[in-house]
C-alpha cells in the first residue's frame, strides 16, 4: 500500500539570508516545476523548505545542480472535508494506532475539501495507511500532485 500512496516530498535546506527563498523558487520556475504544496520551518541560522512538486525527480536534479542541499522523503496525503474536526479525526486514528506524526501540513483543495500531508516514521507508514483506510479516511494518490 505504501507504494501506491507514497508522495515524494523534497526538503531543501536554506541559509537564513536575504534572497535564498527567491533563488529556490526561481530555479524551480525556470525549470517548469510547479509547487503543489509547501511548508517552511526556520531556525536562527537556516530554514527547511518542504515541497511537493509536479515532477520531483526533475526538481531534485535542478536544485542539486544549482547548489541546493535536497533530501527526498516519502509522505502521504489524505483528503478531508474542510470543516471543524476533520483534522482531529485523522490525528485520532493515528494516535489510537500508536503512530507518531513527525510533522504535518495542509492546504485547501477543491471546494469544501482540504488535503493534509503527513510524515510519520518510515517504519510506521504502512501501518498508518492501513489504519486510515480501515477508518474510512480518503487517501490521496501521488498522481494528484504530479499531474
Amino acid at each position: 500500500m505504501r507504494q501506491q500512496y507514497a508522495v515524494k516530498q523534497l526538503s531543501i535546506f536554506l541559509e537564513n539570508r536575504k534572497g535564498r527563498l527567491l533563488e529556490v523558487t526561481r530555479t524551480l520556475s525556470d525549470a517548469g516545476i510547479n509547487i503543489r504544496a509547501l511548508a517552511m520551518a526556520e531556525s536562527a541560522e537556516f530554514g527547511i523548505l518542504r515541497i511537493v512538486v509536479n515532477n520531483p525527480e526533475k526538481a531534485k536534479s535542478v536544485l542539486a545542480a544549482n547548489g541546493f542541499t535536497v533530501k527526498e522523503q516519502d509522505v502521504f496525503a489524505v483528503k478531508v472535508d474542510d470543516k471543524p474536526g476533520s483534522f482531529c479525526r485523522v490525528v485520532e486514528v493515528l494516535s489510537k494506532n500508536d503512530i507518531n506524526i513527525d510533522y504535518t501540513y495542509a492546504f485547501v483543495g477543491e471546494s469544501a475539501h482540504a488535503v493534509l500531508l503527513f510524515k510519520t516514521p518510515d517504519a510506521l507508514m504502512e501501518k498508518a495507511l492501513a489504519a486510515l483506510k480501515d477508518a474510512g479516511v480518503m487517501l490521496v494518490e501521488p498522481m494528484f500532485f504530479y499531474s
